[in-house]
């Protein structure tokens, strides 16, 4: 199982000798490195019995993945769960899979399921209660269960290339290639995305074997090239949401994380804008990468109208691949464009609490507001 040793040991370096002392952050940083360990050891293992009792699994192939990529907080979640209600096409993610991303773990998981449905699903509960005392707290920016669509971030946390470690190693310029996957070099690209695909090649061979891998991940605007290369009849799903908006919501996200273990970080401190810079790269990524991928394969969503009319927003989305609807998706999704039009998130944020400005972001990105007629 593959895992960038060199960012890793950055990582603790920067963190440990590089930064003021403090028992806080060292007491996080202990207990991380211990759990992380501990579980990238089990999933080895767990991975390693794939072989002995799953070889099939090698020879799954991943034909034309379709991929939601874009920055967070610009309505990647909600086109991921529209589409994974598609689930005669589509297989999608649920956190418990990208946590345990093994066929083994996954077939123990599902006996478990049988044997908790058969006693009165007292387990079903315990969970339900979990979910709620350790995730409420996040579910007006990023609800999440363990049995519903997740994006595949949790994978490459075990490779230790993904934006999620700037979390407690918010050093985001010394580590860009952990959240920009495509400046890591070509032989290390190569071995994450070999890791990757070995990650829905069980997906699919445990789950729908002929269907195609619905994935979505927001840290992947910064390796949409490295996705094309591994998989070069892919399809890109990508989501415009005003720069004004979704960075400014992406930085508030990680902030109350590093207040827990590193009070002293400021709210309008370097460390937001670095983690700002992070998200403008990626749009200014993603916004390059239209001319490299085959138009076919390739479709821009604009945030205004997914909110607006989800239904009406995947209809074309459906017709630019060719992809026809079945009654029953169809069905569920008018019923959830109903829901849709209720919700109202009170997640709202402003650059200037960060530090931030809108002339710094109509420098960066003013050909990319332009195109999509955005207001500046």
């Amino acid at each position: 199982m593959y895992i960038n040793l060199s960012l890793f040991c950055r990582a603790e370096y920067l963190s440990l000798c590089k930064t003021r002392f403090s028992i806080r952050r060292w007491a996080y940083i202990f207990f991380f490195t211990v759990l992380y360990w501990v579980m990238w050891l089990i999933i080895a293992f767990g991975r390693m019995l794939d072989h002995v009792f799953f070889p099939g699994f090698k020879r799954q192939k991943v034909a034309a993945p379709v991929f939601i990529v874009a920055p967070p907080r610009s309505g990647t979640t909600l086109t991921q769960k529209l589409m994974s209600m598609d689930d005669e096409r589509f297989v999608h993610s649920k956190l418990y899979q990208t946590i345990f991303p093994c066929i083994c773990y996954q077939r123990c998981f599902d006996a478990v399921g049988w044997l908790d449905r058969v006693t009165g699903r007292p387990l079903t509960r315990l969970v339900g209660w979990a979910e709620k005392r350790f995730f409420g707290g996040w579910d007006d920016m990023h609800k999440m269960r363990f049995d519903q669509p997740e994006e595949d971030d949790g994978f490459f946390v075990y490779s230790f290339v993904t934006e999620a470690i700037f979390l407690l190693f918010p050093h985001v310029d010394e580590l860009w290639e952990a959240g920009f996957p495509d400046a890591l070099i070509p032989e290390k690209r190569r071995k994450l995305m070999n890791y990757y695909r070995s990650c829905l090649q069980r997906q699919l061979y445990a789950n729908g074997r002929n269907k195609t891998i619905l994935s979505k991940a927001t840290q992947s605007s910064g390796a949409v090239e490295s996705l094309l290369e591994a998989f070069p009849d892919a399809k890109f799903i990508t989501i415009i949401r005003h720069p004004y908006k979704s960075v400014a919501s992406h930085v508030s996200v990680f902030y109350p994380v590093w207040q827990a273990h590193s009070p002293d970080i400021a709210k309008d401190g370097p460390v937001s804008k670095s983690y700002a810079r992070l998200a403008v790269k990626w749009f200014q990524h993603l916004f390059e990468f239209r001319s490299k991928v085959k138009p076919a394969h390739y479709y821009c969503i604009d945030y205004r109208d997914l909110t607006k009319d989800p239904r009406a927003t995947l209809e074309k989305l459906y017709e630019h691949f060719g992809w026809k609807m079945s009654d029953t998706f169809r069905a569920k999704l008018v019923s959830a464009t109903d829901k849709q039009r209720d919700f109202k998130s009170s997640h709202n944020y402003t650059l200037e609490e960060f530090g931030l400005s809108k002339e710094w972001i109509q420098e960066e990105l003013g050909p990319l507001l332009d195109h999509y007629a955005l207001p500046r």
